[in-house]
């Protein structure tokens, strides 16, 4: 009964507020570019209502006021602007959550012009998907690039254009949305940067009795019951009749009871050993695969493993798509990225003017990335993929066209069966983790539909540059191959015999500051026959 009463009383209940119809803005910086205007017309909107009544609205004037002077800013760089997690994070949590707030207090004594805007408006709001996921993100950058949660909160990241901070009560948020995923570790982490801004004297609306109820939990959840215990007197210091602190004492003391009674009969030794484990912080998984951790510090830049020797046989030179006639005269240069997998570097093989030609044909048509399911084959939307893409076909566009005939060009492969142009913008934290781009011996019918056989060759054009994170990286061989826009890299999925080279298994970092847009072209086999003729040997 005791035990039972006692789980009950842990227990934190979290409501979040009904969601609308999920858009996935999180997954795009491109599309969240939009918000920022939508937010700044929204202010527009709240001024002209306070205008008309000013001398009751004290309250609403102010509110707009902060929120003109962030607008004004974000309007003359948008992207730079959201190429800030925390600044994409905050514009979530804004039209999420506290706008709804603010139309409450509207409400109280309506005003048709900004009501009418606010119910229009509403149907591009970000939902409550949005907002995890946009949070979700920063936890993934705090862990992909080892930052601790002061670095976030102060916005201290590199190559920022627009430096922000996090409020105790966004610290707060994070630590909630945390929690409803039971990740305890990052719960605590977040809660307890919350109580040290506001025990720092910030002042806000989220209450320290609220940061120590959670936070207690999350350390009695990582095995620390002297921690818990502390946090809870604290909490009961500050609220003596909080119900569940009260029941959660009574239950730490009841266990401590237990563990000081088994302890009488363990030799010190064992006594000593025993408090080292109890009070061992848990910290982030241990469980991760070794890809997944090689992923993560070649992410970071660690753990190359080009040798010097091996990095002297790499060289940079002007190529002519093997004596094709556009390019004898002029050449482009290339450069070798790895030697084994082959990956090679295009430099200025996409002009801006064809960069922003592309954009604007793809963000109208952006939508949430797709992978294969090998179960099905059919395509659907992976958590571990956040960017939103398009397809452009040739035919719609001479841009289009002539970029596929470049790419013929110069690797001398068939592209008139290769897939279509696909354009991707990376959201916040945006990445694609491990993948192959190739269909494996387990997966027959992974790109039965287009018969043209797998992808024997992939295409990546950077079209942008990205202040911090967002490389392409290959943690089977170490390899790490940074965004440099107008650039372009190339790389063989199978060996000439057909059968699939398991080395270029690769990943795109979580973008840790700006927006990344890439564009790639799959090649496939069919058309390749006497392109690339059928090697004797399986793995040649």
């Amino acid at each position: 009964m005791v035990f039972t009463m006692a789980w009950c009383l842990l227990v934190l209940g979290v409501l979040l507020p009904s969601s609308y119809a999920h858009t996935d803005f999180f997954t795009s910086i491109g599309h969240m570019t939009d918000l920022i205007n939508t937010e700044k017309d929204l202010v527009t909107s709240l001024k002209d209502y306070i205008k008309a009544e000013e001398s009751k609205l004290e309250q609403i004037k102010k509110w707009a006021e902060k929120l003109d002077k962030l607008t004004d800013t974000a309007t003359k760089d948008p992207e730079g602007f959201l190429g800030h997690p925390v600044n994409a994070f905050k514009l979530m949590k804004r039209l999420n959550t506290e706008w709804s707030e603010l139309e409450n207090l509207v409400l109280k004594d309506m005003s048709d012009g900004f009501i009418s805007n606010m119910t229009i408006q509403r149907q591009y709001f970000p939902n409550d998907e949005d907002q995890t996921g946009a949070a979700k993100a920063l936890l993934r950058l705090q862990d992909t690039y080892n930052l601790d949660t002061d670095t976030l909160s102060k916005g201290n990241l590199p190559g920022v254009k627009h430096k922000t901070f996090l409020t105790a009560e966004d610290c707060f948020e994070l630590g909630k949305i945390a929690y409803t995923e039971s990740d305890y570790y990052h719960t605590e982490l977040w809660m307890q940067q919350a109580l040290k801004q506001l025990d720092d004297g910030e002042v806000s609306s989220t209450d320290k009795v609220s940061v120590l109820d959670y936070l207690s939990y999350a350390v009695y959840q990582q095995g620390d019951l002297d921690k818990a215990m502390t946090l809870t007197k604290r909490l009961l210091e500050l609220d003596p009749e909080h119900q569940r602190a009260n029941g959660n004492m009574k239950y730490f003391e009841y266990i401590m009871a237990k563990e000081k009674e088994a302890n009488k009969s363990v030799a010190k030794t064992d006594d000593k050993a025993e408090e080292e484990s109890k009070t061992q912080k848990m910290g982030p998984s241990k469980s991760y695969p070794p890809e997944r951790q090689k992923y993560e510090m070649l992410c970071r830049g660690e753990g190359l493993k080009m040798t010097p020797r091996r990095q002297s046989k790499l060289f940079c030179r002007y190529h002519d798509g093997n004596r094709n006639p556009k390019y004898i005269l002029g050449p482009v240069k290339q450069e070798d990225e790895w030697d084994k997998p082959r990956i090679v570097r295009f430099l200025e093989i996409i002009s801006d003017e064809e960069i922003e030609k592309v954009k604007e044909l793809a963000k109208p048509r952006l939508s949430r990335a797709t992978v294969h399911d090998p179960q099905t084959g059919k395509l659907t939307t992976a958590h571990y993929r956040v960017s939103k893409s398009a397809w452009l076909s040739g035919y719609e566009n001479p841009t289009v066209a002539r970029i596929n005939t470049r790419i013929e060009d110069l690797t001398g492969l068939d592209v008139s069966t290769a897939e279509e142009l696909q354009v991707a913008n990376y959201g916040v934290g945006g990445q694609y983790e491990p993948h192959f781009d190739f269909g494996r011996k387990d997966e027959p019918d992974a790109f039965k539909e287009l018969g043209t056989g797998n992808r024997i060759a992939t295409w990546l054009f950077y079209m942008s540059d990205v202040a911090a994170g967002g490389a392409t990286v290959f943690p089977e061989v170490g390899a790490s191959v940074w965004p440099r826009k107008g650039t372009a890299v190339f790389w063989y999925n199978l060996f000439p015999s057909g059968e699939g080279d398991y080395s270029t298994r690769h990943a795109a970092c979580p973008v840790l500051v700006g927006n990344k847009w890439v564009s790639n072209k799959w090649i496939h086999e069919r058309g390749q026959e006497f392109r690339r003729p059928c090697a004797l040997s399986e793995f040649e």
